[in-house]
């Protein structure tokens, strides 16, 4: 046996940076229910009720950005609990919800993602397998599909790709199969690939012409594959059986009612960014526990160290919960300056825009102007607008006039909702109508749109209508 010495370079997926990504990405009212999670598992945390708390002076209030040793965190963790009478963190509510506070909603039924937490709460993982898991379930769209790729999420991780997704292979196997895919075409071969169809004919379809489904015939297919019209019309008839979204007919909560993240207010000449902190409980350290550390020396080594223990996961949340707020409000001061048109004059003036124009402006990765945009809301003098609703870029009209992108697939969307079922339109259709209407594009251009829009094209659409029972 020879013993020796090897140094290796690895790298360790941090709590941290995984909470405060996780936490920026939920909407204000799953962030309350994160928030009341840790309450109920956190002894050290407690809510504060008196209004007269959150107004004492800043100096009293916990630090939480400094980096320090092991050793300075025990020094300032026992300084902490044995010489601040009351401390918590102080949240800002725009002056007219300061007056009345609104109860959320109840809990709704199972959803997605908890759906999808439970089965991976199930696999027997390391705990970074599971900080992983989480996060990838996080970034998929409530359609099923993956939102940002794995070299963003290995990016903002600062892990191998080939961690993610070996575990983003695992989730997809998860049910409803083939959640977790980046398109339709990898959903289509997941599901054929669980039916052990990998090598069949329909497979090939699906993963060599997935894309031009729409616009060939049975004959063109036959003709493509090198087969018979009868065995491509068996096989398309298999694909037409499989799920045409991961999600598709399942996890449908009803109607929810929208609750702004941030709320825009018109001071003078200026606008005003407030983060709706209504529904986010106020935190500070509970004082009996700070009474337990007083004791010294009568409590014992292990009861210190489960106290210090939670006080760095308590640290962890409200620097989360602070750089949440920091980093929404930041973008959209950034998008207010980039749509001052919009705000001063209207809807019709909003600007073409993309994620990358606010990300220069605030120097952050576009994979994080996307979470803060994703299924949240701002309230504005205008009304209430999802906040990637400002997000577009700009498509000619034949009447020289500029149509926003998000307006071109909203209208694909309108028209594909429209169809008949047994006769769905197909994409040159589609471009046709579209044509009609003074919306020039190219043909191929309406085809990525729908993609984009996570639709399969019109041979996966079709469907007989059901006899009524």
């Amino acid at each position: 046996m020879k013993l020796g010495l090897h140094q290796r370079l690895s790298v360790t997926l941090a709590p941290q940076l995984i909470q405060s990504l996780k936490m920026l990405q939920m909407p204000v009212l799953k962030l309350e229910q994160t928030i009341r999670h840790e309450l109920s598992t956190n002894p050290l945390l407690e809510e504060i009720e008196d209004v007269e708390s959150e107004e004492k002076d800043a100096d009293s209030e916990l630090e939480l950005t400094e980096e320090k040793t092991d050793e300075e965190k025990a020094d300032e963790w026992e300084d902490y609990l044995f010489n601040n009478d009351d401390d918590g963190y102080k949240v800002k509510e725009p002056v007219e919800q300061r007056e009345e506070r609104f109860e959320g909603p109840g809990t709704s039924a199972i959803n997605l993602y908890t759906h999808l937490n439970e089965q991976l709460s199930l696999l027997k993982l390391s705990e970074e397998g599971h900080l992983i898991g989480e996060y990838v379930i996080g970034n998929i769209s409530p359609e099923g599909y993956l939102s940002i790729s794995v070299a963003e999420m290995a990016e903002e991780l600062d892990l191998d790709a080939e961690k993610i997704d070996a575990i983003l292979k695992l989730v997809q196997r998860f049910d409803p199969l083939g959640i977790g895919s980046r398109d339709l075409r990898e959903s289509l071969m997941i599901q054929l690939e669980e039916k052990e169809l990998q090598n069949s004919l329909a497979y090939r379809i699906v993963k060599e012409h997935i894309n031009e489904l729409d616009r060939k015939s049975i004959l063109h297919i036959a003709k493509f594959m090198s087969v018979s019209a009868e065995k491509a019309q068996a096989a398309m008839e298999v694909i037409k059986g499989l799920t045409p979204t991961p999600t598709h007919g399942r996890f449908d909560n009803g109607a929810m009612p929208v609750i702004p993240d941030l709320v825009v207010e018109r001071v003078g000449d200026e606008y005003v960014v407030f983060h709706n902190d209504a529904y986010v409980p106020r935190l500070r350290i509970n004082a009996n526990y700070k009474e337990l550390m007083k004791r010294g020396n009568s409590s014992t080594k292990g009861t210190k160290d489960y106290v210090r223990q939670k006080l760095e996961q308590a640290r962890w949340l409200l620097n989360s919960i602070n750089q949440r707020r920091s980093t929404m409000i930041r973008v959209m001061e950034a998008i207010i300056e980039k749509q001052k048109d919009f705000f001063e004059r209207g809807q019709e003036f909003i600007k073409p825009m993309i994620m990358e124009d606010i990300a220069q402006a605030v120097e952050m990765n576009v994979a994080t102007i996307s979470r803060v945009s994703n299924s949240k809301y701002v309230q504005t003098p205008l009304g209430v607008f999802e906040i990637k609703y400002f997000f577009n870029s700009g498509i000619a009209k034949a009447d020289g006039e500029n149509m926003a992108k998000r307006q071109v697939k909203q209208r694909i969307e309108e028209i594909i909702k429209a169809e008949p079922m047994e006769k769905p339109h197909s994409d040159q259709e589609i471009f046709r109508l579209l044509n009609k209407e003074g919306i020039t594009l190219a043909r191929r251009t309406v085809t990525k749109y729908r993609e984009e829009l996570k639709l399969p094209p019109a041979r996966l659409r079709k469907r007989v209508p059901s006899s009524s029972k």
